[in-house]
């Protein structure tokens, strides 16, 4: 009898210990749980602030019109979705765009990593040459803009001076047609050097000094060396070039505004200048909102595929 007792009191006090442990165990989750959102509030609160409520907003704008003064006016639904669908200007936008992306991403992204190979080396000096390939980081758009139309000027800008000594006739940059998408480009591209070519550096200084070394032993030739082997090693940081770029391209507003101002005959008037002309300009606030919320679905729409399909080729070490 006593000895029944005594396995009942026993396994009492075990789960009576069991009992504590879980009570101790729930009090430690809470107060981790608590912490963890006295830490994270005030990022909530800044992205409640100037994400998520400015998207609210643009959904509720989007579904309703306003006067000229840029107050609603009336509920219309999706109108100005379909007035946005409609408009051949809209799609004009899409293909600028899109032609922008395509000067300039592919040409950022090879020129910073021809220059991150070249560089990448502890030789002599080098830091100097690092310093200049990474000086456009630091260089604000409004900046840089307001220098590459000094050089775009047609008369006395550099760039024509320069063809001139060379006995080619004057290039009309920011006014031609033909040339103004290059032109925006040739700045875009130079603005965007530096910190594409900081990202693929780092990635080439992160590969193990022992991989080059085998190479060399072994051989390999610069082809076989940086297109075989080191090449798969570096696309975590392409990958992650690849993604900023491309949505920055989309992005992409004050060299437009400030160089050409969506002309000549829209051939600079990428989406992102429609939206500022139709909500700041005409204070269609409406139809400006459709156009934000569609670019924010393309931009999830593509930022997704590259993530489902583009990442399955990206290696990590």
């Amino acid at each position: 009898m006593e000895t029944t007792q005594g396995a009942w009191g026993a396994e009492a006090r075990a789960r009576s210990a069991a009992g504590a442990g879980r009570s101790a165990r729930k009090t430690m989750r809470w107060k981790e749980e608590l912490t963890a959102s006295v830490f994270l509030a005030p990022s909530l609160l800044l992205f409640i602030a100037f994400v998520f409520y400015p998207m609210a907003q643009s959904i509720y704008l989007s579904l309703h019109i306003t006067d000229p003064r840029g107050r609603i006016a009336e509920f219309v639904g999706l109108a100005n979705y379909a007035e946005l669908f409609a408009s051949p200007l809209f799609y004009s936008g899409l293909r600028v765009t899109g032609q922008f992306i395509l000067y300039t991403v592919p040409t950022t992204i090879a020129l910073g990593l021809l220059l991150a190979v070249l560089t990448h080396r502890a030789l002599p000096g080098m830091r100097w040459f690092r310093f200049v390939f990474s000086l456009p980081v630091a260089m604000s758009v409004g900046t840089a803009a307001v220098i590459w139309l000094l050089l775009f000027h047609p008369s006395v800008g550099m760039l024509n001076y320069f063809l001139g000594e060379l006995g080619v006739r004057p290039v009309f940059w920011l006014s031609d047609p033909k040339w103004a998408m290059i032109s925006v480009s040739i700045l875009t591209v130079w603005m965007n050097l530096g910190f594409v070519y900081i990202v693929l550096l780092g990635g080439l200084n992160g590969i193990a000094a022992d991989i080059f070394d085998s190479l060399s032993v072994d051989g390999a030739g610069p082809l076989r060396k940086y297109g075989q082997v080191v090449l798969p090693l570096l696309t975590p940081s392409l990958f992650f070039i690849t993604v900023v770029s491309l949505i920055g391209s989309f992005q992409a507003f004050g060299q437009f505004h400030i160089l050409t101002k969506g002309g000549p005959m829209n051939q600079t008037n990428v989406i992102v200048y429609q939206i500022y002309q139709d909500a700041f300009v005409n204070f269609r606030f409406g139809a400006g909102s459709a156009q934000a919320l569609v670019l924010f679905g393309i931009l999830l729409l593509l930022t997704i595929v590259q993530f489902v399909f583009a990442e399955k080729k990206v290696h990590y070490q």
